[in-house]
C-alpha cells in the first residue's frame, strides 16, 4: 500500500470533469484506488464517490493506492492532479 498528499489546484475544485478525468484514468489500473478527504474515505474509481466529498481549490487529499500496480497508480493519478487534470 503507498499514499500520498495531493493538493487540488485547478480553481473549480474537484467538480464533474476533474472527476471524470480522475476516475478514467483511475479505472486503468487493477489496485484499490482510495481518496481520502476530511475524515471520508470513497472509492477513487467511482465518480459519485469523487462528487460527494465536495472537494473545493487549494483542499489536501490523501491519495491511497493497494495492489499490483500501485505506485505506477499514484505517479499517473498525482501527475493528473498536479497538471490540473489537464483541463486548464
Amino acid at each position: 500500500m503507498q499514499s500520498r498528499e495531493i493538493q487540488i489546484l485547478n480553481k473549480h475544485g474537484l467538480h464533474t470533469r476533474p472527476a471524470t478525468a480522475f476516475v478514467t484514468e483511475a479505472s486503468k489500473y487493477k489496485s484499490e484506488i482510495m481518496l481520502e478527504y476530511n475524515g471520508v474515505k470513497v472509492n477513487a474509481k467511482s465518480i459519485l464517490g469523487l462528487l460527494v466529498l465536495a472537494v473545493e481549490p487549494g483542499s489536501k487529499l490523501m491519495l491511497i493506492t493497494d495492489g499490483p500496480d500501485e505506485e505506477e497508480a499514484l505517479e499517473a493519478l498525482h501527475k493528473l492532479v498536479k497538471n490540473k487534470f489537464n483541463l486548464e
